[in-house]
């Protein structure tokens, strides 16, 4: 299969050099051109937890690459989805698959805009990485996807696509309700993308604050009621025992999420306007309170300012 990870930072990184691993035909896209660079010079460097080794790989500018593509899998920021897809439309066939990865929410819309729904798969991933330097990536902890067709008759090809994920490593299972998966996954990322950005800490510190658990719950509530008025259900309890288990440092408890590697490490904007910040806009259109996840989004948006984000 003829595999295209657009946007090559950490996680596609990960999911590129591990299908790679398998014997898929895979090509990174991203628009860092250094980082570009660097895989083709030498090779993308993985760093785990027990070494470092070079794996090479075909890295390309979106302009750069005119090969059709089987599947696309996009790992960009949601604030680039849509420019990502006009940039690489040369690759893509009218049957090629597009699996979504992203976080955050709303990227299905953006996803119909550009593609037919018999080739949309949409997924979420409880895979972490970190971006140590252009060509350069740490890897630390396990993970899983669960991913779902948004077409009507796609079930078996989502299947085969979990088949091949699964092959490699990576622990693909199908989801018959991605949507619920997607606002879980949402919220467990607004319960610590943001925190950690503004506390300045990693995913095992915030869960050793002393009012980390009102603060989640808080967060959680207002997520809830929103989800409900999209017709998801949220169940607060269990999301807070699977926070609970993303303290822990084998799983993802020595991880900064990516708001934190945007904007505290990078100075880049961040995606809190698909996370806590989505929240918030539905809650106003739908007269939902949510003070909680407000304020949360406009503190984020105060740091971009002072760090000078862009």
């Amino acid at each position: 299969m003829k595999i295209a990870i657009a946007g090559a930072g950490a996680m596609g990184g990960r999911f590129g050099s591990m299908l790679a691993k398998n014997g898929e035909d895979v090509v990174l896209i991203d628009q860092w051109e250094d980082n570009v660079k660097a895989i083709n010079q030498h090779g993308l460097k993985i760093e785990t937890d027990t070494g470092t080794e070079m794996y090479p790989m075909r890295a390309y500018l979106p302009q750069e690459i005119d090969e059709k593509m089987d599947l696309i899998i996009f790992f960009t920021k949601t604030l680039q989805l849509e420019r990502m897809i006009q940039a690489i439309k040369q690759v893509i066939q009218p049957d090629t698959q597009v699996l979504c990865l992203l976080n955050g929410l709303g990227n299905i819309e953006t996803m119909e805009k550009y593609f037919d729904r018999e080739c949309i798969f949409m997924g979420v991933t409880m895979w972490t990485a970190g971006m140590k330097g252009p060509g350069y990536i740490h890897l630390s902890g396990d993970g899983s996807i669960k991913i779902q067709n948004i077409g009507a008759s796609g079930e078996k090809k989502a299947q085969n696509l979990c088949d091949v994920l699964s092959q490699a490593g990576l622990k693909a299972s199908y989801s018959p309700d991605i949507m619920e998966s997607i606002w879980w996954k949402a919220a467990i990322n607004g319960c610590l993308n943001a925190p950690c950005t503004i506390l300045d800490c990693d995913i095992q510190a915030l869960g050793s604050t002393p009012q980390i658990n009102p603060m989640l719950t808080a967060i959680l509530g207002e997520f809830q009621a929103v989800a409900k008025s999209q017709g998801i259900s949220l169940d607060v309890d269990q999301i807070m025992s699977d926070l609970a288990k993303t303290f822990d440092p084998s799983q993802a408890g020595k991880h900064f999420p990516s708001m934190h590697q945007d904007l505290i490490q990078h100075h880049r904007l961040t995606e809190i306007d698909y996370m806590n910040g989505y929240v918030s806009r539905i809650g106003k259109e739908k007269g939902i309170d949510t003070p909680v996840n407000t304020f949360i989004t406009e503190l984020v948006h105060n740091k971009e300012y002072l760090l000078k984000a862009q």
